[in-house]
């Protein structure tokens, strides 16, 4: 399941609409990345979003 280890973003549901406003379901998915990062001195490989990755950086700079 599409889900950040960080925030626990996940899937969100909406519509499409037409220029003749027919809805239609569609799927917002967050923008997950593969991101190595230090958790008590080790590496660790987690699924985040990006806006916890811009958040991590910005903690450690």
């Amino acid at each position: 399941m599409a889900k950040c280890e960080n925030c626990g973003k996940t899937t969100n549901f909406g519509h499409n609409r037409s220029h003749s406003l027919v809805a239609t379901r569609r799927e917002f998915r967050p923008n997950l990345q593969r991101v190595t990062v230090y958790e008590n001195g080790k590496k660790v490989s987690k699924l985040l979003c990006t806006r916890c990755i811009k958040s991590l950086t910005k903690q450690y700079k």
